[in-house]
């Protein structure tokens, strides 16, 4: 990377840079993507993953992913072999999968190191009592009464607990470092408490867990991590990610500090994102609803547009909150692309084309994706009987109203003009029918007379097409930070009711029964869908809507507000 490729990078990039340049850990680059498996990845992690997984390939390095299993009870395969599924769909690949829990021996023995340096004790405080005794921002702490235990006896106590001897919470092993420094961090912070649980992999061999600070450097010691990238909220804790490797006389690697990944309308607490699924307000953590990777994913996102994502929102020291409407952007960028061109009518009227022959058809070309030359054309069945959206009709139009009404004409698209004569009701007053004629001699979408008409819609022909469910998704939460809620209401109180809309009686184009699982479409004038992986059976297919064909962020753009 030369000098003016560096300038253009990121700060993290920059600083990978020049310890390369610089000949630092030999110039090797090793980073590692280190999520707890207590839930699915969400588009915070993906964030991450791209910076991690990036700087690896970028700097010809290498990539580990551990899972940071230290809390036996939150922790799942499921999520351990979920996130293995996210990071490859999104493009990536680790050098080497671990585990912290291949690491506790050597982490039990560290700590004894410690213990035997005067560098940690066995503590019997509470937990309230320790936060009492710690202090405040403007406040020094105060020592432990167990601070001043011997060596002898701290060893004792220690192998005890990991021995089983004692109740949850009733001990911990804490570092010995400054009770009356500005940092809390390092006011003898936590090393070990004791958890009485089972273990996805270790089972009920240990009782006796690291907390993350301990574990998490010497993780990254250990498998000769140079550069661990995390964000902000760990600025503070790199003293005491330095302390403990600098006490213990190990491989040092460097930690460096971002801004995480906020978007809007969306909740990123990965506990209230359980809370969400445990609780049934989602169908799971693959609902498209949820911000999860999964979720995207089913959606109908691909990976390529949450990497160009993530790659606009960039690199930065400063915390701030991205509009979601750019993420949707990076998705209709991509399909506008690749997508194919279909009919979809979701919520059906019926049209009759009274002065078309019975029993005819004539197919009609329409370009299967016009942003793509080598796509190529395809045919569409039109007759007699048709399907037209509902909205797309008025009995009293407003003045402004430029679709189908009665007496008025209107564009099919790729077809005719189109003229509504009158409108068949129900017993219960309802619409079920329109019938109209058609121009024949406006095939090419214009009349030899040179009437106009401004509006054109879409249709599909009844006897042709195929019945579906398709699901229309919308943001979760109506409020821009769902975390900001009022005194006295509950953060699932702004979950928007609108969030799925389900119309159970589309009309779908007939080469749409053989599509696939995850297959995408542009559905014209009704936005961007794929095949639901998860509900969509042969005969029974269930469309997600990914995202609207347009939203505000362009207008938004245009009127230069959005930078």
């Amino acid at each position: 990377m030369n000098e003016a490729e560096t300038r253009h990078q990121d700060f993290i990039r920059q600083i990978v840079a020049s310890d390369v340049a610089a000949g630092k850990n030999d110039g090797r680059v090793h980073t590692r993507f280190p999520p707890e498996p207590n839930g699915y990845l969400h588009i915070g992690h993906a964030k991450s993953i791209c910076l991690n997984f990036g700087l690896a390939r970028e700097f010809g390095g290498t990539c580990n992913l551990r899972f940071d299993d230290t809390n036996p009870e939150k922790e799942d395969v499921e999520f351990v072999d979920s996130i293995r599924q996210d990071i490859r769909w999104l493009g990536f690949d680790w050098d080497n999968e671990y585990f912290a829990s291949d690491y506790f021996e050597q982490l039990y023995e560290w700590a004894v190191q410690l213990i035997k340096a005067g560098k940690a004790y066995v503590c019997d405080l509470t937990v309230d009592e320790v936060r009492e005794y710690r202090g405040g921002w403007n406040q020094p702490g105060r020592n432990s009464p167990y601070r001043d235990r011997s060596v002898e006896e701290n060893l004792e106590l220690f192998e005890r607990m990991k021995s089983g001897e004692f109740r949850d919470g009733e001990r911990t092993l804490r570092a010995k470092i400054d009770m009356s420094s500005d940092n809390m961090n390092l006011r003898d912070p936590a090393m070990y408490r004791i958890r009485h649980a089972t273990h996805h992999r270790t089972g009920d061999k240990w009782c006796l867990y690291p907390n993350y600070d301990w574990a998490h450097g010497q993780s990254d010691s250990i498998e000769g991590i140079t550069h661990s990238v995390c964000t902000l909220e760990f600025e503070h804790h790199r003293p005491l990610y330095d302390w403990y490797i600098e006490q213990l006389g190990i491989h040092h690697p460097q930690q460096i500090e971002f801004a995480k990944l906020a978007v809007s309308h969306t909740m990123m607490s990965k506990r209230r994102l359980t809370e969400l699924v445990t609780g049934g307000y989602v169908e799971g953590w693959d609902d498209p609803r949820m911000p999860t990777i999964s979720g995207f994913r089913r959606r109908g996102f691909t990976p390529d547009s949450i990497r160009n994502f993530a790659n606009r929102v960039g690199i930065t020291k400063h915390n701030s909150v991205t509009d979601l409407a750019l993420l949707n952007l990076c998705i209709r960028e991509h399909l506008n692309k690749i997508a194919p061109r279909v009919t979809g009518v979701l919520d059906p009227l019926k049209v009759v084309i009274e002065n078309y022959p019975e029993g005819e058809f004539e197919m009609r070309e329409t370009a299967i994706n016009p942003e793509d030359e080598l796509a190529g054309t395809r045919e569409v069945p039109f007759g007699r009987e048709l399907y037209i959206e509902r909205a797309d009709f008025l009995v009293d139009a407003p003045k402004k109203f430029f679709r189908l009404t009665v007496g008025g004409e209107v564009r099919l698209r790729n077809a005719y003009f189109l003229k509504c004569n009158q409108v068949v009701k129900n017993e219960a007053d309802e619409i079920v029918e329109l019938r109209c004629t058609y121009d024949p001699q406006t095939a090419g979408g214009k009349a030899p007379d040179g009437r106009k008409v401004k509006g054109t819609i879409h249709w599909i022909s009844a006897p042709h097409a195929i019945d579906a469910e398709v699901r229309l998704y919308d943001v979760l939460f109506e409020n821009e930070d769902p975390s900001d809620v009022p005194e006295g209401q509950d953060w699932k109180d702004q979950i928007n009711p609108n969030a799925l809309v389900v119309m159970t009686n589309a009309k779908l184009e007939p080469m749409l029964a053989d599509a696939s699982a995850g297959d995408q479409f542009q559905f014209v004038r009704n936005g961007y869908f794929c095949v639901d992986s998860k509900d969509s059976r042969p005969g029974k297919p269930v469309f997600n809507r990914t995202v609207t064909l347009k939203d505000a962020w362009i207008n938004e753009q245009k009127k230069g507000s959005v930078s």
